[in-house]
């Protein structure tokens, strides 16, 4: 099942660094949907990354009104993301008056930019690839369940002693 599991994990990251940035934009925000930010809102969340976009890929709204906002940064990496790419989601984030927000990468983060992450006034949660993977597996973003078992063991509390 790991065996599976980390073929799969390199096969999801294999095709998300392929693929165009917009649909990787879609499937962050449709993953984090699926996680229940956003709540039961059919619109929740979007994409808003293109030309000009502040730094800034995605929103996902936390309450009917959209009081509470997510802002998301969704960056397919081949190198380490460094302190410096969150240094500048950081100030994303202060342009649009927001406190928290997420930064998600296929590849990893430097200590550094996990260090920045964390100094930070603003509340930033980063994501790297093989935690992307994991969430995407965990959720059935981008793959489905081939076949599923169930394994059984005894119930030694059912029994008397």
């Amino acid at each position: 099942l790991e065996e599976i599991e980390q073929d799969l994990t390199a096969q999801l990251l294999s095709r998300l660094s392929e693929a165009p940035p917009a649909f990787f934009e879609k499937v962050v925000i449709d993953l984090l949907i699926s996680m229940g930010y956003g709540g039961s809102q059919t619109d929740a969340g979007r994409v808003v990354g293109k030309s000009g976009d502040d730094g800034i890929d995605g929103v996902i709204d936390q309450d009917a009104l959209g009081l509470d906002r997510v802002y998301v940064q969704a960056k397919r990496h081949k190198k380490t993301v460094s302190a410096g790419a969150i240094r500048d989601f950081t100030g994303s984030l202060e342009v649009h008056q927001a406190n928290k927000g997420m930064f998600i990468t296929t590849s990893t983060f430097s200590d550094s930019a996990i260090r920045t992450a964390e100094m930070v006034a603003k509340r930033i949660v980063l994501i790297d690839g093989q935690k992307l993977a994991a969430l995407m597996l965990g959720n059935s973003i981008g793959c489905l369940t081939k076949k599923s078992i169930s394994l059984m063991r005894m119930d030694e509390d059912y029994f008397p002693n």
